[in-house]
């Protein structure tokens, strides 16, 4: 099946409930459009034992290798795309799925591993690549883009208040070059008020959607999941922040809302957020929301 001896170096969020809620079946084909290190994709696929049929992808190449090292015996396909161009693919190939997942949130060892540049704790690079092969990374948004560009990304994707955006952009402007994460999170420090959580939280949110243009890669593949699914099919999504969640649940609620031409029925009435024993081993779960819709 996989190589037990290695070890789980990601802990799913919402793993009960993402079981739960999806309610594999043995036989039933299975597409893990984020599947990082297969906290998710593990234990549905003990469940389905359909490797066969069922895909798992990932932008991460390091992702990958585990995927690919993991799955020696029995091997689902493993695919090494952005989930878009994934979704689109099988969408245009006419292939459709049982079960469907996918994980918005950045995994445990893209925030552990120094050298990605995703945490404002740990000094490195500006990088924040989901994929390390794309040009664009967080060192070129910060040194190069313009100030408008900074503040609107500010605004936006971090939810900054108009005003903290213009004088966050401004800041980073005068002081380039910043070239390494805690430059630039103690740059934000300097000049924030005192809050309970790290005032570059925002911050480095915004830049890292903005790197991975991850909600314009959600947008896009949210209306194609129905066309994915065979009747009956359950997808399942978690999100991590407002933004992606709105945009989960406007869609839920829109392709729900059709009557008799509706494509989805949806089975979460309110997002699934992580109960209380599950935040004393995982505490990355705090901010998770998992929304799972029934192609009808």
């Amino acid at each position: 099946m996989y190589n037990e001896g290695m070890e789980e170096i990601h802990i799913p969020v919402l793993l009960s409930d993402v079981l739960e809620y999806l309610g594999p079946k043995p036989g039933e084909s299975y597409l893990d459009l984020t599947a990082g290190y297969a906290g998710h994709a593990d234990k549905i696929l003990e469940v389905t034992q359909n490797y066969k049929d069922s895909v798992l992808n990932d932008r991460d190449q390091n992702a990958i290798d585990y995927l690919n090292a993991k799955y020696q015996k029995v091997k689902p396909e493993i695919v090494h795309d952005d989930f878009y161009s994934t979704a689109l693919r099988f969408v245009e190939n006419k292939r459709t799925f049982d079960l469907i997942l996918a994980d918005f949130g950045v995994s445990s060892p893209q925030l552990d591993n120094v050298e990605r540049g995703f945490s404002f704790t740990k000094d490195a690079r500006l990088d924040m690549r989901m994929d390390e092969s794309q040009d664009l990374d967080a060192w070129e948004i910060v040194n190069h883009w313009s100030e408008k560009k900074i503040a609107d990304i500010f605004e936006r994707y971090g939810e900054e208040k108009p005003g903290r955006a213009k004088l966050l952009a401004r800041e980073i402007v005068f002081n380039r070059p910043i070239n390494t994460t805690t430059e630039l999170a103690e740059l934000i420090k300097s000049k924030s008020p005192y809050s309970h959580t790290h005032p570059a939280t925002r911050v480095f949110q915004a830049i890292r959607i903005a790197v991975n243009d991850e909600l314009g890669e959600i947008e896009r593949t949210l209306p194609l999941l129905p066309k994915l699914l065979n009747k009956g099919g359950r997808v399942g999504i978690i999100s991590f922040h407002s933004l992606e969640d709105r945009l989960v649940k406007d869609f839920f609620k829109e392709e729900s809302s059709f009557g008799l031409e509706s494509e989805l029925k949806v089975l979460t009435k309110k997002p699934v957020i992580a109960a209380d024993d599950e935040l004393v081993y995982n505490p990355r779960a705090r901010s998770a929301k998992l929304r799972v819709a029934e192609k009808i």
